[in-house]
């Protein structure tokens, strides 16, 4: 399985970006591959925008806000119904630099069938502090729930081997929806490679991440997935690894 152009898209999960969300689209374009945009029902003027854009896009909406595992699952199921082997998932609220999908495209053509993980630089000065405690908090369980180790198990912005991925309807329907995909894969004893990536936090930047009440869910997953290594994630990595 090579990553090929044709068989690459680019998913973007969006909930009222309407002040980034085309700058990031369009750059996004620019790079060469189909992008896809989730409108997850955005009540500001972020579905006006996309509508009345000219930019080359699929759009793919929720009547109401659904959160941004379900928006994944949306996308994610579009890539594979048509025929994409790889998407390239980034946020639209202009944190992730579009410029960056070759970085992970060529991690790609290395590592054919793995999972691409975008990893931010943590102690760079603009990072928010409590992203970078959420950030080492869930790298730890992470160890401890798969016995691998990645510079930032949060990044959303990820190259998903489709044809490999555990079944999506795992997913939850907010933030943690990506780190049950993470641990899944490692489960799976799908490859999981980290590359640098480049991050920014405009001070405009719209986040519909609510600290409280998801990290109060991401801790309460952790939990779960904590129990469910022993029963079945360590046993099903050996399984993998001996047939491997």
């Amino acid at each position: 399985m090579d990553a090929a152009a044709g068989s690459i898209c680019i998913v973007i999960p969006t909930y009222n970006n309407a002040g980034t969300i085309l700058d990031v689209a369009g750059r996004a374009v620019a790079q060469g591959y189909p992008v896809v945009v989730v409108n997850d029902g955005s009540i500001d003027e972020t579905a006006v925008l996309l509508a009345q854009s000219d930019l080359p896009l699929t759009v793919l909406t929720h009547p109401c806000n659904r959160g941004k595992g379900n928006a994944l699952r949306t996308g994610l199921t579009y890539a594979r119904t048509q025929g994409f082997r790889y998407a390239i998932t980034l946020d639209g609220d202009g944190q992730h630099f579009p410029e960056d999908i070759p970085v992970l495209v060529e991690a790609l053509t290395q590592h054919p069938g793995a999972l691409i993980v975008g990893s931010r630089n943590l102690e760079a000065e603009n990072m928010p502090g409590g992203n970078t405690f959420a950030n080492r908090f869930s790298n730890f369980w992470f160890r401890a729930q798969t016995a691998h180790s990645l510079p930032d198990t949060q990044t959303g912005y990820r190259a998903y081997p489709l044809d490999r991925l555990p079944s999506l309807r795992l997913l939850t329907s907010r933030y943690e929806a990506e780190l049950t995909l993470l641990v899944f894969s490692a489960w799976k004893g799908i490859e999981l490679v980290p590359v640098a990536i480049r991050v920014c936090y405009p001070e405009d930047r719209v986040s519909s991440f609510r600290p409280f009440r998801d990290f109060f869910r991401i801790s309460v997953l952790n939990t779960l997935l904590c129990v469910l290594a022993i029963v079945y994630g360590y046993p099903s990595m050996l399984c993998h690894k001996l047939i491997r």
